[in-house]
């Protein structure tokens, strides 16, 4: 039997994984946020930096007692509650929303049964709340359950894409099954973590720090750009 293309990319997705936890080390999950809050920060963390998200949070739950009373508030009353996460006109009543639809399927606003749905089905479930799409359902299932999901935000994608674990024409919506479907599980939280620090620190989008990056060996951006010489 000859190697696949996904034995490939899964011999590079390990090595990728060992390499990084070489630098920052093992990220261990504990657990944090209930899975309801989970999906409302992330929401919040839509086109914004981490403190601006922090910040629209945590207003958040100062001022609202519960998740019920995020529901059923003012739609203007939220917006300027959440302002310090930008976009709030958007943001609101997009959490709203999912509020909703959560206590109209659930009867209350909790997700913890998710726990008990096969991966699959508990995926869909949350893609199936409007503006919910596979990378937020993803953090969810990953942060608050540990579950096997690979969340694939905007540095995973492009350092994913730059050594060569995706093509050039995946999209982030295809990303996270490709990667899933070769990784290994227990790796799921580390490496992602790990990632989204790489490419904060050294993998950035426009000038990546390729000459300080541990995975310089086997990127193939790396290696296409030293072929061309615009590579330091």
């Amino acid at each position: 039997m000859y190697p696949t293309a996904d034995d490939a990319t899964a011999k590079k997705l390990s090595q990728v994984y060992q390499l990084l936890c070489s630098v920052y080390g093992e990220p261990i999950w504990q657990p944090g946020l209930d899975p309801v809050a989970e999906l409302v920060n992330t929401i919040l963390s839509q086109a914004t930096s981490d403190i601006n998200r922090d910040k629209g949070f945590a207003a958040l739950r100062r001022h609202f007692p519960n998740w019920e009373a995020v529901m059923a508030a003012d739609p203007d009353e939220l917006i300027y509650i959440i302002r310090s996460a930008g976009l709030a006109n958007q943001k609101g009543p997009r959490i709203q929303a999912a509020l909703g639809t959560i206590w109209a399927r659930r009867g209350t606003i909790s997700l913890d049964f998710l726990a008990e749905l096969p991966l699959a089905e508990a995926k869909a479930w949350l893609t199936s709340i409007e503006g919910v799409g596979p990378k937020t359902a993803a953090i969810v299932l990953l942060f608050a359950f540990n579950r096997p999901a690979f969340p694939v935000d905007t540095h995973v994608y492009r350092i994913s894409q730059r050594v060569g674990l995706i093509g050039p024409k995946v999209t982030a919506d295809k990303a996270h099954l490709l990667l899933e479907n070769v990784g290994t599980p227990a790796t799921f939280y580390p490496l992602h973590l790990n990632l989204i620090r790489h490419g904060r620190e050294v993998c950035q989008a426009r000038r990546p720090r390729c000459a300080e990056c541990v995975l310089a060996e086997i990127c193939d951006y790396r290696k296409g750009n030293e072929n061309d010489g615009t590579t330091g």
